[in-house]
């Protein structure tokens, strides 16, 4: 794996790469050791596979457990064969271990392809073409047009002569737009493999770290004995998995390879999460292993007692040895303690881990094949990408939410602009101000439209606000023509395709459209202000590394690009410095106005402010522009500051920080955008539908305090109605708390139904520190609750607080965009929305879906299916085995506790495996207990589900009760009916053990087989097959097995035992006596239950019944001149939530 060249781990902050390794020949110089490119996401070897996946499936406890179980059967002398613990284990162990196999080979053979891709690397002055997994540190890499980078690369040159290239990242964060990637002047020079065999140079970079957009390093060169040092930033890395565009080649130097490149470092193994019903489950098991023990102990007490008389100690017929007599009676104690262990070990659903893993796999299917969640317009399905949280998705009790993207459609409209304190709206590609229209009786033209109004001043009458003195219009002309050269000029907008013939030539008109323009920007509100300036008549035609070009009406000009200071969540702005044809250098800036209003020393600041606030109150979303004209002193000062701060590779961000506070100060204001981002589709009736449905919604967002509070009031987050309590703008710890106490004061007084909080970073960060508990109070008592100008981290930290609150909650959290990943994982349920901000967080997630509104469905209908299927299943498995091991303790005590076994061996293996597996895993793959739609009109239903109530320690014991009754039905009734009558054999022999036995095992297999057809209520072909199938085949295998002599069993006990059963008529009406007393109880509760305490599931139930519905959607069920492929197709169809109503008459029309 490690090649020549690397100290593992890294020993230093920094790792020296000499480019095309080019080691140093004098000199002390010890080379370090890099890992070579192969990537590895496979979890096994060949080698390792079966010691790794046993170590991996034992650490699961009942696994652990059982192997136990085994290895005592196979030391001491126990009731029942090693093979009945030992058959079960193997097939669950083998089931499991095959998956993980399977998949492992998949992530194999993945590997291969990527690691055996052909590339083509620079050595001994040619090109050499090999495997993707033989480059090395240091290797010259040439890459050619749409071919993907196979390691980190530092670009050396493209085929252009600024050395520049565009690259996509969609597969490393879902961003599509073009990015421009530069190398440094010294090295974009040399475009030929014969000039880059003559480069010497070096390369001091920071060590390998998961964050993509950041890159510190530098490249010393050596030109004619000199040493020139140049910056490395994330503009100078090319990405793992990113792809080069619009450029025919590239040559690039290798830093991070394999496993350390970003992209593998990205390979992000999510933290476990655990459902609720897996932690029921667990409390269950614990329950049932004291059940077990506690049988154990009473059975071996219970036998010392009863052999405490001499007879009953050593009968006649069973004489002790000599080695008995003699034995440790504590050592004989324990020895029969751990042959009941084995007696009643199958009270232990081992096959229950199994089958729940074969539920959440093959369940999840369900959501992707969805068509109700899948998104045409971006052809978008659901995607799941964690199966284990199924079932979780229908305990959801709070759903935080981002805003943009994920409650908005993140596709920007420039709307409105103040520019030195006037308001301007975009109507119809013209600027209008506020005051009379162009359409006023009065006949002024009191607006602008496009800036080539303002070179022709005899469209600005006398009576026009813009109109007062020449000098006014020429300083208008100036400051609306600053205003958008800083729109035009401070962004990281990209062009594709460029075809600029007979754009901006002459007039501007305002039906014109630059379309022969495509902007691609990773921000959708600096494309929407781009082209908004090219409607105005400023149009962006393009960059490169050093100049910008601007046409103004149809004039070029050229801006020689200075430096670029990158926006950073912290600052919250860009900024650029250029030079203008005319000579002078600017500074543009671009921010939030709490970034750019504090910086600024001149403008129209308190105006600008009130119209921001404006803006806000609409629910756009604003950003300030300002200017700073800086002279060649100062220009001095910080391109030398930021030189040194960019080539320093300890604290360069700190550095930089520094001096990019330095640079943003003293600025002019220009003026303040404002643009929309409308509401996705279907938001207000999603967010409504999950308050109806008992879930609290609160929205997360980084957007100032006034444009969330209108978009939550939009998106029906806040109602009108509602009381909004206000926690903003707090200075100190005592000014928080003093707060705090009041909106408490405030929820208790008011006598309102319906409470909103608004909360703030600041007064956030204030309450969590020292007032938890009563921000936690004032917060339960909101059934709203927006927080606003949060950060990633701080997001988090909020759904934390409620997971740990004493209630316990179960919590989901939906967001778009990288800042929303934290919160994403933090939450029980993550959901990812595949919208324009790229895929880290569909990625992150557990669940991703294209729109907002698709989760009323999934948590409504799926949620609500899946958690119903998988309580009863397990509620069911453990009701089985109670039912199955339950008669053998009661037949100890006609045994003298020898631990006689009831039943076969044969049969004690098979019974969770073969006889009742396969309906209770169909029930929990396809069972509908009311229609979907009904769910997903009727949100309320949700309640019924809430607080993992149908795991309910009530419940719970209901189930615990009902098996131990019917166990008791099942060994009393086929006792007292059949024990002392001689003649119920035909050939007059009496009931053997065996025999009796058997018919305890047939009446329990058709008991609990019957009972899971009670608990259906979707019934499909599918049902009927495994249900009546699995009894019949339990009556063919017992006849086959017990009616043949099979050479290779020592001892054959059922040996026509099953055809003497079956002969006797009294048995059949035995049999289905015991049937119908067992489950007639269960079926008078049910009805009771439902007459006089049915839940509203259940009162749905009935008014579904009532809806005429003629056909169950079954494919045992046809309508009338319906093919069998077609009812197929319906039954599929209805299982994944898409019933059609030509086939099915079920309306359901809510109460009016």
């Amino acid at each position: 794996m490690y090649l020549e060249g690397f100290d593992p781990p890294h020993q230093s902050d920094t790792r020296t790469i000499y480019i095309a390794n080019r080691f140093p020949q004098y000199g002390l110089y010890t080379p370090q050791k890099f890992i070579d490119n192969r990537i590895i996401s496979s979890k096994y070897t060949v080698w390792n596979f079966v010691p790794k996946n046993l170590f991996e499936q034992f650490r699961r406890v009942a696994n652990f457990y059982f192997l136990i179980i085994f290895l005592v059967q196979l030391m001491i002398d126990t009731p029942t064969s090693p093979i009945t613990s030992g058959l079960p284990l193997f097939f669950v162990i083998t089931v499991t271990a095959i998956k993980q196999g399977y998949e492992d080979w998949l992530r194999h053979n993945s590997d291969n392809e990527v690691n055996g891709a052909p590339v083509y690397v620079v050595r001994s002055g040619g090109l050499v073409k090999t495997r993707s997994k033989n480059i090395r540190v240091g290797d010259i890499v040439r890459i050619a047009k749409d071919e993907i980078f196979p390691a980190d690369l530092v670009l050396l040159s493209s085929d252009r002569p600024d050395g520049s290239c565009h690259i996509t990242t969609a597969s490393l964060d879902g961003e599509t737009n073009l990015k421009t990637h530069v190398a440094v002047p010294e090295t974009a020079v040399l475009q030929t493999v014969a000039n880059l065999d003559t480069l010497v140079a070096v390369i001091e970079c920071q060590q390998p770290e998961a964050d993509l957009y950041r890159f510190m390093g530098r490249m010393i060169i050596t030109q004619q004995m000199e040493e020139i040092v140049r910056p490395l930033g994330p503009e100078s890395l090319l990405l793992r998995g990113a792809r080069l565009k619009n450029t025919k080649e590239i040559f690039g130097v290798a830093v991070y390879t394999g496993m350390e490149t970003k992209m593998a470092l990205n390979y992000k193994s999510k933290s476990q999460k655990r459902s609720a019903v897996e932690k029921s489950m667990n409390t269950f098991l614990i329950i049932y292993l004291i059940i077990l023990i506690s049988e154990a102990i009473i059975s071996t007490i219970l036998k010392y007692t009863w052999q405490a008389e001499e007879k009953w100690d050593e009968p006649w017929y069973n004489q002790k040895t000599e080695h008995q007599r003699n034995s440790s009676k504590i050592l004989r104690f324990i020895s029969d303690f751990l042959a009941f262990l084995v007696l009643y070990n199958f009270i232990i659903p081992i096959s229950l881990y199994v089958t729940v893993e074969m539920q959440k796999f093959l369940g999840s299917f369900f959501i992707g094949w969805d068509l109700d969640l899948y998104h045409e317009e971006s052809d978008q399905k659901a995607q799941v990408n964690t199966s284990d949280l199924n079932e979780e998705l229908g305990q959801v009790e709070y759903v935080f939410t981002d805003k943009t993207g994920t409650l908005t459609e993140n596709e920007m409209q420039f709307r409105e602009c103040s520019i030195n304190g006037i308001k301007y709206q975009e109507i119809n590609g013209r600027l209008v101000s506020e005051g009379p229209t162009p359409d006023s009786s009065d006949g002024n033209l009191s607006y602008l439209s496009g800036l080539s109004h303002l070179n022709n001043l005899s469209h600005l009458t006398s009576s026009s606000p813009f109109r007062t003195s020449p000098e006014n219009e020429t300083e208008l002309i100036k400051e609306h023509d600053l205003f958008f050269k800083a729109v035009s000029l401070c962004h990281t907008v990209q062009i594709s395709n460029v075809q600029t013939d007979g754009i901006g030539d002459g007039p501007w008109q305002s039906n014109f459209a630059p379309s022969q323009l495509e902007y691609y920007a990773s921000s959708p509100d600096e494309k929407a202000l781009v082209e908004a300036a090219a409607r105005i008549g400023i149009v962006f035609m393009g960059n490169s590394e050093e100049t910008v070009e601007v046409k103004i009406l149809g004039k070029l000009e050229r801006y020689k690009l200075l430096h670029i200071l990158e926006f950073d969540s912290d600052r919250r702005r860009m900024s650029v410095i250029v030079q203008a044809p005319s000579g002078e250098k600017f500074l543009f800036a671009k921010g939030a106005e709490s970034s750019i209003l504090p910086n600024c020393i001149g403008g129209e600041i308190e105006k600008t402010r009130i119209h921001v606030d404006e803006f806000a109150l609409k629910g756009l979303r604003t950003l300030c522009m300002a200017y700073r004209q800086l002279t060649s002193k100062e220009y001095e000062v910080i391109d030398r500051r930021l030189f040194e701060a960019r080539t320093a590779l300890q604290q360069r961000e700190e550095k930089l920080a520094n001096v990019f506070q330095f640079i943003e100060k003293d600025l002019i204001l220009l003026g303040a955008t404002a643009v929309e981002d409308r509401l996705q589709d279907k938001v207000r009736e999603t967010i409504e539908a999950l308050r109806m449905a008992g879930i609290k919604v609160w929205v997360l967002t980084g957007d100032k305090h006034e444009t969330a509070v209108s978009v939550s009031l939009s998106c029906g987050h806040f109602h009108r109605t509602m009381n909004i309590l206000e926690l903003i703008n707090q200075k100190s710890d005592n000014e928080c708390a003093e707060q705090l106490r009041q909106l408490a004061r405030r929820i208790t007084e008011d006598h309102v139904i319906q409470h909103g909080l608004v909360v703030d970073g600041t007064s956030l960060s204030l309450a969590l520190r020292e007032h938890e508990k009563l921000f936690m109070d004032v917060c339960r008592n909101c059934s709203a609750v927006l927080c606003c100008r949060m950060a990633p981290l701080q997001k988090a930290k909020v759904i934390r607080l409620i997971k740990i609150s004493p209630e316990k909650p179960i919590t989901l959290a939906v967001g778009d965009g990288a800042n929303d990943v934290s919160m994403i994982q933090e939450a029980h349920v993550g959901i990812g929305i595949m919208g324009k901000e790229g895929r880290q967080a569909a990625r992150n997630s557990d669940y991703a879906i294209a729109r907002f509104k698709f989760l009323s469905k999934l948590l409504f209908v799926h949620g609500h299916f899946y958690y119903i299927r998988i309580a009863t299943l397990v509620q069911y498995f453990f009701y089985k085995n109670v039912c199955f091991i339950t008669p053998q303790f009661l037949y100890q005590f006609y045994c003298l506790f020898s631990q006689q076994t009831l039943y076969d061996s044969v049969y004690l293996t098979l019974y969770n495996i073969c006889f009742t597996s396969l309906p209770i895993l169909i029930y929990s793959l396809l069972e509908q207990h009311i229609d979907p739609h009904i769910l997903h009109n009727k949100p309320t239903l949700y309640r019924d589900i809430s607080k993992n109530r149908q795991l309910s320690i009530k419940t719970f014991l209901y189930w615990t009760i009902l098996g131990f009754s019917h166990a008791f039905i099942f060994f009393f009734g086929s006792y007292f009916l059949m024990g002392k009558d001689i003649s119920l054999l035909g050939n007059g022999q009496m009931f053997g053990n065996w025999t009796f036995g058997t018919l305890v095992f047939t009446v329990m297999v058709i008991t609990v087989t019957v009972k899971m057809a009670l608990e259906t209520h979707f019934w499909t072909w599918i049902n009927h097959l495994v249900t009546w199938g699995s009894i019949i085949f339990y009556f063919v295998f017992s006849l086959f097995y017990g009616g043949i002599l099979w050479p290779f069993l020592g001892s054959q006990n059922m040996y026509f035992v099953f055809f003497q059963l079956l002969a006797s008529g009294s048995v059949w009406f035995a049999i289905i006596l015991m049937v119908v007393i067992c489950l007639f109880l269960d079926i008078v509760k049910k009805v009771f239950d439902r007459q006089f305490n049915p839940t509203n599931t259940e009162k749905a139930q009935l008014t579904e019944t009532n809806s005429s519905v003629k056909c169950l959607d079954s494919m045992c069920c046809f309508p009338e001149g319906e093919t069998v492929c077609a009812s197929v197709g319906r039954m599929l169809e209805r299982v994944i939530g898409r019933c059609s109503p030509t086939h099915v008459s079920r309306f359901y029309r809510s109460p009016v």
